[in-house]
């Protein structure tokens, strides 16, 4: 059996961090993810229910807020629980194993930086953009001499 869900979207509020009665740290917050859509098409947008645990849950309260771009890899889980009025409900949610920064650092932020090694290289101020995936936002190579492979 396969599970996998690789996702990239806008966090719609800032992670909190919560402890468990065990001590074990943990983050529920939901990503904004655009569909496709073609030209002349509505943006459509779904939000998804996203958990994390331990490391990753920590990470995620210190370095992304609300509107950061996140991009995460986990499984999709589904669960039931008995909400207040003892009504049965039923709810989806990815369980997240990794994150990656999806966008550049935020500017004027409250948000921690995050050093970089002094033999790092520098980095780009503007990431390139590639918004649509269409065949325009590609240049055909014409010398595989050009390949850094």
């Amino acid at each position: 059996m396969l599970n996998r869900v690789i996702l990239m979207g806008r966090l719609t509020a800032d992670p909190e961090l919560k402890k468990t009665p065990s001590d074990i740290s943990v983050v529920a917050f939901s990503i904004a993810v655009d569909r496709n859509f073609g030209k002349g098409q509505e943006r459509q947008t779904d939000f998804i229910n996203c958990v994390a645990w331990r490391q990753t849950a920590e990470f995620i309260s210190r370095y992304f807020g609300k509107g950061r771009m996140i991009a995460l890899e986990g499984s999709l889980q589904t669960r039931s629980y008995v909400d207040k009025n003892e009504m049965k409900r039923q709810v989806s949610e990815v369980v997240v194993d990794n994150v990656y920064f999806a966008d550049s650092k935020p500017t004027g932020s409250s948000q921690p930086s995050i050093p970089l090694p002094t033999d790092a290289p520098p980095v780009a101020s503007e990431p390139v953009s590639y918004s649509s995936g269409a065949l325009e936002d590609f240049e055909e190579i014409k010398d595989e001499d050009d390949l850094p492979f």
